[in-house]
């Protein structure tokens, strides 16, 4: 048995260990914000934070787990998250939106360790968050404009 924290609340999976994250998250725990994309952590469309880091779920064992804080893109909350929502929704950057979970989870993450992040900061930490529209631009943009937005 696996217990972790999942969105703050403590969670337990008996399963088989080998289990990826991102089954436990969209099948056990019925939340279905984290998607599936490519399951060799190519895509970027499963990224969830763990103990406060980016993870591709699609490749995490369940049992690596054990005693770990899973945030998932229906529990990300914060002035960083709050910031990247609303700049994502002023410049509408996405277009079909399936891998917009996992670019929020990853730009979430980069305002929280680099505020004030340049366009090679940005295309670092987002290289691997594949979106097959092409909004690279609006991502970069509405990164740029939240960094703006916590500055004041």
């Amino acid at each position: 048995m696996v217990t972790f924290t999942l969105n703050g609340q403590e969670t337990t999976f008996d399963g088989d260990p080998d289990t990826p994250l991102l089954w436990v998250i969209r099948d056990a725990q019925r939340l279905t914000g984290t998607k599936y994309g490519c399951g060799i952590a190519q895509c970027g469309a499963c990224t969830v934070h763990v103990d406060g880091s980016t993870r591709r779920s699609c490749i995490t064992p369940i049992s690596t787990l054990d005693g770990s804080s899973v945030t998932t893109i229906e529990g990300l909350e914060g002035s960083e998250a709050e910031a990247i929502q609303a700049a994502w929704r002023a410049i509408d950057v996405p277009q079909c939106g399936y891998c917009q979970s996992g670019q929020i989870m990853s730009a979430v993450s980069l305002l929280q360790f680099n505020p004030a992040p340049s366009d090679d900061d940005i295309d670092g930490a987002m290289a691997g968050n594949i979106c097959r529209c092409a909004t690279y631009k609006r991502i970069r943009q509405a990164i740029h404009d939240a960094a703006k937005t916590l500055e004041g």
